[in-house]
């Protein structure tokens, strides 16, 4: 009976052995066959020190199959030589008679035998391969993010640097001040759309570059806002920034029966709106796009109407363009926005005179 009681409470160690490994997973999400792994490693490293440091002991943990197993291999032979690695026929023929025709015998060994040396001898090295797993798995979540548009909770803001901290997954990230839009406020709990511009694999671990600021925000608001630009009918062909005051985007379709702008504007500004909301009110500016330069660098120059355009150069590439005499602070805009976002836009520099060609007193 004691023995029963000893086997049972033997297997009933190794299913909290093997529980305790598939917590940590769900916990942690550290997979449980490298959790394994690094044990094994550990115990083998501990057991090894009882053989002479000869490389005889080897450690089985099968998560899938519940098996556990710590075994040293001796090789049979007549007269022994080194205790460590080698043991008489009659010593092996008690521990299993087979081996004495296989040339080697198999010893069991008890892992829990090695526990406290496992704990004290390989702790770093356990900590440090686990620490190595998390790092790959928060690289590898970071590279599915990368380019591309995410939402993100503030788990607070640094009152010194004004960086945000975020949460993202499973994974926290800095939003520098300076990605951030200009006059936003954020807030701890808020959730907010982010761009991750680049993932980096550092010596401190994955780094994420996030940005509020970059282009390309816009450009995966309206991707997930406008259907017809999400399956390919409709082109984002550039997009021009100042963030948090204004945006142009061009857009095109190859079909004249579909109007681009108006399907981004949505209907009575629906789809545009939200986008608008999401950028804490910034201006959006959606003009059509064309190949001729002259055409697109007067829808660029939009709201303001142009009555002219000139190419005067194709490298540079310079044009000149004229408006209507009330409408020239509006085709340049506050310090010169409209036209620089414009230019921008088109790659073209734009000069811009009054139709009457005289500036004014």
């Amino acid at each position: 009976m004691a023995k029963g009681r000893k086997s049972v409470k033997k297997e009933m160690d190794y299913a909290e052995f093997f529980e305790a490994l598939k917590l940590m997973e769900e916990e942690r999400g550290i997979p449980q066959k490298f959790i394994a792994e690094k044990i094994a490693e550990a115990i083998v490293v501990a057991a090894r020190k009882d053989y002479g440091g000869d490389d005889v002991v080897s450690c089985v943990i099968d998560t899938e199959n519940k098996v556990f197993s710590v075994t040293a291999r001796k090789e049979i032979v007549e007269e022994v030589e080194n205790p460590f690695t080698q043991i008489t026929r009659e010593e092996a023929a008690r521990l299993d008679p087979q081996s004495v025709e296989q040339g080697f015998v198999e010893i069991k060994l008890d892992p829990r035998k090695f526990g406290r040396v496992v704990a004290q001898n390989s702790k770093n090295n356990f900590r440090q391969g686990v620490r190595e797993e998390e790092r790959g798995q928060t690289l590898a979540e970071f590279q599915s993010y990368n380019r591309e548009l995410v939402t993100a909770v503030v788990q607070k803001i640094d009152p010194k640097t004004g960086n945000a901290i975020l949460s993202i997954g499973h994974s926290d990230a800095t939003l520098p001040k300076l990605e951030q839009v200009p006059d936003e406020i954020l807030k701890e709990g808020d959730h907010i759309k982010v761009y991750v511009v680049d993932v980096k694999d550092t010596e401190r671990g994955a780094r994420i570059m996030l940005s509020r600021t970059h282009p390309n925000l816009v450009r995966r608001l309206f991707e997930t806002e406008v259907p017809e630009i999400f399956d390919g009918t409709i082109e984002i062909k550039a997009v021009s920034r100042q963030a948090g005051s204004r945006t142009k985007i061009a857009v095109y379709c190859q079909d004249p029966e579909i109007d681009p702008v108006g399907a981004c504007i949505g209907p009575k500004g629906v789809r545009v709106n939200k986008i608008v909301e999401e950028l804490a009110g910034e201006k959006i500016d959606i003009v059509k796009y064309s190949e001729n330069p002259v055409e697109f660098i007067s829808e660029a120059l939009s709201p303001a109407k142009v009555v002219s355009a000139e190419i005067l150069s194709e490298e540079p590439k310079v044009c000149k363009v004229s408006v209507p005499e009330a409408q020239l602070s509006l085709a340049i805009g506050n310090k010169g926005q409209n036209v620089r976002l414009a230019a921008k836009l088109t790659g073209w520099k734009i000069d811009i005179h009054p139709e009457s060609g005289f500036f004014g007193e």
